[in-house]
């Protein structure tokens, strides 16, 4: 079979000229050189290092070299990424840091691996480390799979070349510090596929190496995410969420030891860590309980600290951060119940059509992870950032605060969420606090029974939270046949669960009969309804079946009597067949709530005429088994977009932003495209009830 080309320009970096490249199938450009290579699974972890060289440590690709060729035992050998002297030549000589990248370590069904330490992988590093040798120069090094990471710094004496494990590499103009300085160290923002990557090799770490079970290991992981998020909140000299170096005898000599990687060092680590815990606890008492306490081992606990230390989570994406924790809260929760999580594209695609504003109270009754809620903060923080003209990532420390503080107001005031699960009420409101430095108005209560029940969250939903007071309802709620409503004392107060027969003149009166049973979705949506205030809006994933099974016809005509409908937008499967295995066809429905006298036109036949916006989304970027999509050609060939890219960072004491040009697939996704199509549609058709 002939395989498929697209012909495209070499990136324009820093002064290189364009020329023609053709891309074969199966091949992805390189982020260093822009030009085609493989794309499998080892260089699917050769590109995440890369960028994150970039994004992360601040180096120059034009200070980088793939595929570069070391001399050992009288042949070139290929190191994956080699990083020089900063403007010096690709020699030997020069190169100063080197990576070895491995295909990318596969968890497999049971969701765990038993992470090795430096001597359990020391086979796997010999290669790395007669490399090191070879360039004389070379101060560090770098061994990944993926999910293990093995850093070393080289010592080299007239007599011998050592390699110390260390916990993370020093930034591009850094040299790493003593204890003395440890807790001052420069922290950085985290690029979205290493965020992923570092909360997934402690989640891992917890459940592989210390065997406990998923739900305990995230619990740790949310108390040492808790106390990072507190402790960067605290003056320098305050911090205590850090892994340095101190000295130490060995064998008659005094050297420098990485806290992780020694038992005294662990030891000091958790007498810094427990402490500040317990002031996490004290702090937010939403979150946490009194009798909640970190059990980790010395070594466990050192390893998670080490590895989430290095980040500015504060100033980290929003996104980025919500996308990262969902996926540890999906391991653990996903299907029990009716739970599905809904995709991020979907809920940015519903977020940017409700457009909620700052003085608006905001609500997801069946909240999760805290998905919608999230999303919207990330939305407000943007249009903060545009507000002021500020580009993202660039904010001064002034602006930062102004923004979160706007971000932190919102959250305290006007967003609000529910959950029947108590687990997922306080995964939310971390994600919510990681997001926002600010806990959101999240109640533990069955959002059916609302505002009877008998669930802990009750008497607070009550007093803030009451029916016909939000503006905006958003949510992905349980659904299915297989888990009805039964319980007649719930079913009684929803007008939906009675029977409904048609008139002689084709609309629906309530019989009065009670149904013995009803799927939860159906409750929901009158739920939110009931929720939002005379022109409020939602955005609700609903099964297609209630939009066109003939027998739900009854369900359409109470929405329309006492909702416009504002757009319909149909998902594929592979929406959810991708991230939760459920072979259902659903659509995101947009409502906004009617007024009494709007009611009362209705019935009187005198409802004006309005315009419903209509989409169907054919591609959402991923097939059923969650492998990518890319736009291409009509001829099949792959599309490419010029993409730029910036990074500011501190060469010799001055702030440098850093420019870099490429170019990378499109990927296949619908969804932003309808939100800009219903932003125009917008633009040019007054929204109904105006």
């Amino acid at each position: 079979m002939a395989k498929k080309k697209t012909t495209t320009t070499a990136p324009d970096v820093e002064g290189s000229s364009d020329e023609s490249t053709q891309i074969d199938d199966g091949k992805v450009l390189d982020y260093i050189t822009g030009k085609p290579v493989a794309d499998n699974d080892k260089e699917r972890v050769r590109q995440r290092i890369a960028r994150a060289l970039f994004h992360e440590y601040g180096i120059s690709v034009d200070d980088m070299e793939p595929d570069f060729k070391v001399k050992l035992d009288g042949s070139n050998k290929k190191i994956d990424i080699a990083i020089f002297e900063p403007g010096a030549e690709h020699t030997a000589e020069n190169v100063r840091r080197l990576v070895v990248c491995q295909k990318e370590l596969k968890l497999g069904d049971k969701g765990a691996y038993k992470m090795r330490d430096h001597e359990q992988a020391a086979k796997d590093l010999e290669f790395l480390k007669a490399a090191m040798t070879a360039c004389e120069d070379c101060k560090y090094g770098l061994w990944t799979n993926g999910l293990e990471f093995f850093f070393f710094r080289v010592e080299r004496t007239r007599f011998d070349v050592k390699f110390k494990p260390i916990g993370d590499w020093p930034l591009s103009d850094e040299s790493i510090g003593t204890r003395d300085v440890a807790s001052h160290a420069k922290l950085r923002r985290a690029d979205p596929e290493m965020l992923r990557t570092a909360f997934r090799r402690c989640h891992n770490f917890i459940h592989g190496n210390e065997g406990m079970p998923k739900d305990a290991a995230f619990w740790q992981f949310l108390y040492l995410i808790s106390a990072k998020l507190h402790d960067e909140r605290q003056p320098n000299d305050a911090r205590r969420f850090w892994a340095g170096r101190f000295e130490k005898t060995i064998n008659g000599q005094r050297q420098l030891i990485d806290e992780q990687f020694d038992a005294e060092g662990q030891k000091a680590i958790r007498e810094r860590i427990l402490p500040l815990f317990d002031d996490v606890k004290k702090k937010y008492r939403t979150v946490f309980r009194g009798n909640d306490e970190i059990t980790l081992s010395d070594r466990a606990l050192a390893f998670m600290v080490s590895e989430l230390a290095k980040y500015d989570l504060g100033r980290t994406d929003v996104d980025a951060k919500g996308t990262a924790y969902q996926e540890i809260v999906g391991t653990n929760l996903r299907g029990d119940r009716g739970q599905y999580f809904t995709p991020r594209g979907a809920i940015k695609l519903v977020v940017s059509m409700l457009d909620p504003k700052p003085n608006e109270r905001v609500l997801d009754p069946a909240c999760g992870t805290g998905g919608f809620l999230t999303a919207t903060l990330a939305h407000l923080a943007h249009k903060f950032q545009e507000e002021k003209g500020i580009e993202p990532g660039a904010e001064s420390t002034q602006e930062f605060n102004s923004i979160q503080d706007r971000l932190g107001d919102f959250v305290k005031k006007n967003l609000f969420g529910a959950d029947f699960d108590p687990f997922l009420v306080r995964a939310a409101q971390m994600n919510v606090v990681m997001a926002s430095n600010a806990e959101a108005n999240l109640f533990n209560i069955n959002s059916l029974e609302f505002p009877a029940g008998h669930l802990v969250g009750l008497p607070d939903a009550k007093k803030v939270a009451e029916l016909g007071t939000m503006d905006v309802v958003m949510t992905n709620p349980p659904f299915g046949s297989e888990i009805p409503i039964t319980d007649p004392h719930v079913l009684k107060h929803f007008e939906l669960a009675h029977a409904w027969e048609q008139t002689e003149q084709g609309s629906f009166r309530n019989t009065g009969r009670l149904q013995s049973s009803l799927a939860p979705e159906v409750l929901f949506l009158e739920r939110c309804v009931d929720w939002l205030r005379p022109g409020g809006r939602a955005g609700i994933v609903v099964p297609n079946g209630i939009l066109g099974n003939p027998g739900d016809e009854y369900i359409r005509a109470w929405l329309l009597r006492r909702c416009w409908i504002l757009a319909s937008v149909e998902l594929p499967v592979e929406v959810f067949i991708s991230e939760a295995d459920v072979n259902i066809l659903t659509s995101l429905l947009f409502l906004k709530k009617k007024s009494h006298q709007d009611i009362q036109a209705a019935d009187l036949g005198k409802e004006p005429n309005y315009s419903i916006f209509m989409a169907v989304a054919e591609k959402v970027g991923v097939d059923r088994r969650g492998n990518t999509l890319y736009v291409r050609t009509p001829a099949g060939d792959e599309v490419f977009e010029d993409v730029e890219e910036t990074e500011r960072i501190r060469i010799g004491g001055q702030l440098v932003t850093r420019t870099l040009r490429r170019k990378r697939k499109v990927v296949n996704d619908d969804l932003p495209k309808i939100a800009v199509a219903y932003r125009e549609f917008r633009r040019r058709t007054k929204e109904p009830g105006k």
